[in-house]
């Protein structure tokens, strides 16, 4: 039984979500459709445009993606201060970028007269844009449609172009984090399209290092794409937000994973292993399997028992669907 979004999303528990939508029937609608043979791969540039709109405009922060030719994988992180921190009238223009809005909020902007009732409605309207500019199903409606109605609007259409839902599974802890963007990253090298992590168009991870390898700044902070939410290594409270722990460290740890998954054999593991995986104390068949099947074996929640245990009042539940496999993994 399908479970309600409201059941397994709560920023109490967690900022962080990998997200899954698929085309409908799983075909290659962004990719070569090897039936009639026409490549749709540019619809990936359209992805890509919207993307970086939309974490411009909402307070969500997207720290992986990969873009595939049927479906798209995302790890968003929702920062709810951020959204408390604008004012009124900056909710109202962020909103009005993506949707037109009412004629009396278009009026308001342009700084015309407006009756008392209608700034009532204003001041209404702000708090609820205010609540949808961190949500992620309106995120992902935002991406989802604008898409669907260029591609059918191309193919001269109607009808479905996603499947009905998309999968969200919430991220608990930093292992859950890691393994989820390193499972994300290393997308097209699972399905056999790239050989190495920065040959792998359409994802974060190539992002993050082609911003690297043309920046000549030191700081790891400014090596970093903009359009991502940052590793940061600092916790001081002027330091950006970001993920705890240095990009280097995690690139060396995406590097790895990918070679041993090319290997196809998970009992072959070097010796010197990443900084990360050490910190963690996950062990390297566990990591390595897990960024193999990491959407199929964890379900709606993933982290470590302790932590699975600790948060279910938050999604209001008493069974954390597997619990088992978390625990033989992270513990």
């Amino acid at each position: 039984m399908t479970r309600p979004r409201s059941t397994i999303i709560s920023t109490e528990a967690t900022p962080y979500y990998h997200i899954v939508s698929r085309c409908v029937r799983r075909a290659f609608l962004c990719g070569k459709d090897k039936y009639t043979g026409k490549d749709y791969s540019y619809r990936k540039d359209w992805f890509m445009e919207r993307l970086y709109l939309l974490q411009q405009t909402f307070a969500i922060d997207v720290a992986a993606y990969a873009i595939m030719s049927n479906h798209y994988h995302l790890v968003l992180h929702i920062d709810e201060a951020k959204a408390k921190s604008w004012s009124d009238d900056e909710v109202l223009k962020r909103w009005t970028q993506i949707f037109y809005g009412p004629h009396y909020v278009q009026r308001y902007l342009r700084k015309e007269q407006i009756s008392p009732e209608e700034l009532a409605c204003v001041a209404a309207i702000a708090q609820e844009w205010r609540t949808r500019l961190t949500d992620i199903s309106w995120f992902v409606r935002c991406l989802n449609e604008y898409i669907a109605r260029l591609a059918n609007k191309e193919d001269n259409c109607t009808g479905r172009y996603w499947e009905g839902r998309f999968k969200s599974q919430a991220l608990l802890d930093d292992k859950a984090i890691l393994s989820c963007m390193a499972y994300v990253d290393l997308n097209p090298i699972r399905a056999k399209i790239a050989k190495t992590p920065e040959a792998s168009r359409y994802t974060s991870v190539a992002e993050r290092i082609s911003k690297a390898k043309e920046s000549k700044s030191p700081n790891e902070i400014e090596a970093q794409p903009t359009t991502l939410f940052p590793f940061t290594t600092s916790d001081h409270l002027s330091a950006p937000k970001g993920i705890q722990y240095r990009l280097t460290d995690y690139l060396e740890l995406v590097d790895y994973t990918g070679r041993q998954i090319k290997k196809g054999k998970t009992g072959d593991i070097d010796l010197r292993l990443p900084n990360i995986l050490l910190r963690l104390g996950i062990e390297p068949e566990a990591w390595v399997h897990t960024c193999m099947h990491f959407e199929t074996k964890f379900k709606a929640f993933v982290g470590a028992r302790a932590t699975l245990q600790k948060v279910k009042r938050f999604f209001k539940t008493t069974r954390i669907p597997g619990m088992r496999f978390s625990a033989a993994v992270f513990g």
